[in-house]
């Protein structure tokens, strides 16, 4: 099938704002926008410019505004979107080049929300820290994120608030809060408490609907908010 991708294209040497660029392939319904990506660099003008890694919706890096809408590249296919496909990078972050963007801010927010288990005490057996099934499924949909930004770069309250901690940060908090084995739980409840931490959130829910691995991160959101109210409360 004939299909006209349309790239939205930047050069920080030369261009002075983004512009659109029309590229026609010929390809298969099956095949992937990042499929598509390549056949124009490889084939057409190798100076496009994106991001990504494994290709197999795990590691996140291909994260992209598809037609109007925050997808990863390796996994919409082109069944989905018909014979006209737009392209640009996720809106929000610093532009670098054509679909390549800045990340540095986002995982800077990430890092503040301390994503790693913090517990000091040696389990009794010497081997492993125990949970019950219930005790870990409270915080298994929030182990899905794999850090792309969609969910982020998609947040209403994050575009005009830069400062916004963001819904991916949150998401990554609320997987250690959650956490019956960590110890640090009042800590990150203070930097969710934060002007800038859970209390930004509109529920606007993008952040749900712009997740690729299906997290509930308005729901996650909402129980990190429930969390502090029970330390409030205590």
């Amino acid at each position: 099938m004939d299909v006209e991708l349309r790239v939205r294209r930047f050069n920080p040497e030369t261009d002075e704002a983004p512009h659109w660029e029309t590229y026609q392939l010929e390809v298969e319904p099956t095949d992937r926008v990042l499929d598509l990506l390549h056949q124009v660099k490889w084939y057409q003008d190798g100076t496009l410019t994106f991001r990504r890694s494994c290709a197999h919706g795990v590691c996140g890096s291909d994260a992209m505004v598809i037609n109007g809408r925050n997808r990863l590249a390796c996994e919409t296919l082109v069944q989905d979107l018909g014979s006209t496909i737009s392209v640009e990078a996720l809106k929000a972050v610093p532009l670098v080049k054509d679909l390549l963007v800045d990340m540095d801010g986002f995982m800077d927010k990430y890092r503040q929300v301390m994503p790693f288990l913090v517990n000091d005490d040696v389990p009794e057996d010497g081997k492993e820290r125990r949970q019950s099934q219930a005790e870990r499924e409270r915080y298994d949909d929030t182990t899905k994120c794999i850090l792309c930004a969609a969910c982020t770069t998609a947040c209403p309250v994050f575009w005009t608030n830069p400062d916004y901690v963001g819904p991916a940060a949150i998401v990554n908090a609320h997987r250690f809060i959650m956490d019956s084995r960590d110890q640090a739980h009042e800590e990150r409840l203070e930097i969710m408490a934060d002007a800038d931490g859970v209390w930004r959130c509109r529920t606007v829910f993008n952040c749900v609907e712009a997740c690729p691995r299906g997290i509930n991160v308005t729901r996650a959101i909402m129980e990190v908010v429930g969390e502090i109210q029970k330390a409030n409360a205590s």
